[in-house]
């Protein structure tokens, strides 16, 4: 099975960019009720994967700041705990799967690491569930 079976493409997932603002992190974030977004580049390549604990952590420890200021800090300047792993387009479901298990979503890049999309965890689960489910009727 391909992964581009499961694939949510870009336009349709909520993502920013390197370049955008804690403040415009922020609001996508609580627009949409995410947990963490991708990050990508104005190029459109995966750069990482942002979420509220980075976010939180970088308010804290990094800058002393109200909702105003945090327009003129820059994303690129929250420090990351981690980065979802991205899996390529053409990857196999074992590396999918190992990459879902860490993660809610699983970016997807070409072979230019352009992001084209994410994997979500919950698509993977409920497609094998109803696998499942059909080969016990």
């Amino acid at each position: 099975m391909n992964v581009l079976f499961f694939l949510t493409p870009k336009s349709e997932v909520a993502f920013i960019y390197e370049d955008d603002s804690l403040r415009q992190a922020l609001e996508k974030m609580e627009n949409h009720t995410y947990s963490a977004v991708p990050i990508i580049s104005r190029s459109g390549q995966y750069v990482g994967t942002i979420t509220e604990g980075d976010l939180l952590w970088g308010i804290k420890n990094q800058f002393n700041l109200n909702l105003k200021d945090a327009e003129r800090v820059g994303i690129s300047t929250i420090k990351r705990k981690l980065d979802y792993q991205p899996v390529y387009a053409d990857a196999n479901m074992e590396s999918l799967i190992e990459r879902a298990l860490n993660q809610n979503f699983v970016p997807v890049v070409d072979d230019q690491k352009n992001f084209i999309g994410i994997i979500r965890r919950k698509d993977i689960i409920l497609y094998y569930y109803k696998q499942q489910m059909e080969s016990r009727k």
